[in-house]
């Protein structure tokens, strides 16, 4: 699980400062790499390749929502569903926290490869993320 400080402005135009809890499970990751033409790592080097923005795009708003959740209070269970089966990522991504993180990530290489680092499990993951990652936030920015 990563937990992520996230700086923001709220509508109101008050100065903000939450903690956020993202993590995919080996079981998400799984379903992710099988259902992925080479993995996903692969998946991002070919969209790198082919400079096409709005799949890198498409790509880290994926990871941000399908990781986001609530840590249970006695830590047993990261909750990623309300009591009626909505995604809680649905109601995340229409805060100014996830704006504020997504423009982070898509702007600093460094931030995005913590990030997602941070979501895998310890044995997923990969050195390279940064570079991959690298190449996307340089790719986006011309």
């Amino acid at each position: 699980m990563y937990k992520k400080t996230i700086e923001f402005e709220d509508f109101d135009g008050n100065a903000c400062k939450e903690d956020k809890f993202f993590h995919l499970s080996e079981t998400e990751l799984a379903e992710m790499e099988l259902s992925t033409d080479g993995g996903m790592v692969k998946l991002l080097e070919k969209i790198v390749n082919e400079k096409d923005n709005s799949k890198i795009i498409e790509y880290f708003k994926m990871l941000i929502l399908k990781s986001y959740g609530e840590k249970s209070l006695d830590g047993k269970s990261f909750i990623k569903v309300d009591s009626e089966g909505h995604p809680l990522s649905i109601a995340f991504s229409q805060t100014a926290a996830y704006d504020a993180l997504f423009m982070e990530l898509a702007t600093d290489a460094d931030k995005a490869a913590a990030f997602v680092n941070g979501i895998l499990p310890k044995k997923f993951q990969k050195d390279n993320l940064k570079d991959v990652i690298d190449s996307a936030n340089k790719l986006a920015n011309q």
